[in-house]
């Protein structure tokens, strides 16, 4: 260990993290080239071929360029994941819409056979129907 002081290595780790940093932000580039639906193909293809024909200026001019619409894009994305969790989440527990349910929808067909608008049958059609 004698032969490689402590700075080399501090340095060695320090370049290493650098090009590892720099290789997350070229794929961030990549995804974000081909998740942009405002750009056409044209232009994806622009933006990939300067991005690996020359790597570091490529990705420079990119987050210069565009990298307000970036964070955006970002940010719409995660909206929208989070809306269609939710929703999956709602249909999931079988709420509906509107704040009911599968107990709402019992009561509603309760109300409707004690007021008679639907016979016993029907109502226990019904409730398999809810309850399934």
């Amino acid at each position: 260990m004698d032969d490689y002081p402590l700075l080399d290595l501090f340095w060695t780790m320090l370049w290493f993290f650098l090009w590892i940093m720099w290789l997350f932000l070229l794929f961030k580039v990549i995804t974000d080239i081909f998740r942009d639906h405002d750009l056409g193909g044209w232009g994806k293809a622009g933006w990939l071929i300067f991005c690996i024909l020359l790597p570091y200026l490529g990705v420079l001019v990119y987050v210069i360029a565009r990298g307000k619409s970036m964070g955006q894009r970002d940010v719409k994305q995660a909206k929208a994941s989070e809306a269609a969790f939710q929703d999956y989440i709602r249909k999931t527990a079988g709420a509906t819409p509107a704040g009911g349910g599968a107990a709402a929808e019992l009561a509603r067909l309760a109300e409707l056979k004690e007021k008679g608008s639907i016979t016993a049958e029907e109502f226990e059609k019904a409730k398999a129907k809810v309850l399934a």
